[in-house]
């Protein structure tokens, strides 16, 4: 990966942090988007540059189709090209399906799926043979979580997209992928009512006997980027330990 320009969208903390500082330990070129979380941001970007990393920061609103223009313009002011665009960035709203309001929707169908398609467009065009686009699900694309229907729902799409743009861009030796992931141990559990029982309910139930770390899903993700992986199209990876196994 040394030399690669290496894109993670949401890259300031959790699974984005990882997969960012996974890249970063191969010397990529890094660009790290964050929406809010500015602090995050550096302090990733400090950590990625001591591996060797030559790491790049980018602010942008992803389901603002102007600030996606802008940061891949960068990109291509920068380096004339892009070699990996991973997908991470993802907002949430935990209400049951029928509380939902159009807000709501709008929202986070505009931060998790269609900034994928606008995101995978602009990279397309700078994106030479052996291009990897590669977004993160959940298995809440088709499984009911409660409070999850805004959220399962746009990673339904954004997966339901990935074969699309496979197809379309695999004659250019692009490929599309995405990393379906488990639970893991992030802020966002924080949020959800009974969070911290929830997880130690996944926990006892997972075959691995333990919950998935946010490098787990790097390593992953690291692999569908590497040139190993050029056969593996529009596919979604489930990595999860497990869990999605048992009835």
């Amino acid at each position: 990966m040394e030399s690669r320009i290496v894109l993670v969208t949401g890259g300031s903390r959790g699974i984005g942090r990882a997969i960012g500082l996974r890249f970063a330990q191969e010397r990529a070129k890094l660009f790290i988007n964050y929406f809010q979380d500015r602090e995050g941001a550096e302090k990733t970007a400090q950590e990625a540059v001591s591996k060797g990393a030559e790491v790049f920061l980018f602010q942008a609103d992803l389901k603002d189709a102007e600030q996606i223009r802008a940061m891949f313009k960068e990109v291509q002011r920068l380096f004339g090209r892009l070699d990996v665009l991973v997908h991470n960035a993802a907002s949430g709203v935990f209400r049951s399906t029928l509380d939902l309001t159009a807000k709501h929707w709008d929202w986070v169908m505009g931060t998790n799926a269609r900034s994928l398609l606008l995101c995978a467009r602009e990279a397309a065009v700078s994106m030479p043979d052996g291009g990897r686009i590669i977004s993160l699900s959940s298995l809440g694309s088709n499984r009911v979580i409660p409070q999850y229907g805004a959220i399962g729902v746009s990673k339904a799409a954004l997966e339901s997209l990935t074969r699309y743009l496979a197809a379309e861009l695999a004659p250019r030796g692009i490929t599309v992928n995405t990393v379906s992931a488990g639970a893991v141990a992030t802020e966002i559990w924080r949020l959800i009512p009974d969070g911290e029982e929830i997880l130690q309910k996944v926990r006892e139930r997972t075959p691995s006997g333990r919950l998935l770390t946010p490098e787990d899903v790097a390593e992953t993700v690291y692999f569908l980027a590497s040139p190993q992986a050029q056969m593996i199209q529009g596919q979604v990876i489930v990595v999860d330990g497990g869990y999605s196994l048992l009835a």
